[in-house]
């Protein structure tokens, strides 16, 4: 028991290191995901996590859907496949 007690501490200080260097900033980035993909609306420019380039035409909220128009035709597509990262660049810069 007392090799046990002398290994607290780090257990502790791992698991608090862990919590902020790993699963806090992940839940950050889930949040605001969520606000991108419910932030959507007709005529933002996208770019999905596979590449693809397009003006979302119609949103589904039934579905979790969008119709994305490309220059090859419309495709419907999962929210989640939009790339926030991406679809961020293409935003034009609002001036406050």
């Amino acid at each position: 028991m007392e090799g046990f007690s002398g290994q607290l501490p780090f257990l502790l200080l791992m698991l608090v290191v862990f919590f902020f260097f790993i699963i806090l900033p992940q839940q950050r980035r889930q949040k605001k995901e969520k606000n991108f993909m419910l932030g959507l609306k007709k005529g933002d420019r996208i770019v999905t996590k596979s590449g693809m380039h397009g003006k979302v035409v119609e949103l589904n909220d039934k579905d979790n859907t969008c119709v994305v128009e490309t220059l090859a035709g419309k495709i419907k597509m999962e929210r989640s496949a939009i790339s926030l990262e991406l679809s961020a660049k293409l935003q034009p810069k609002s001036t406050k």
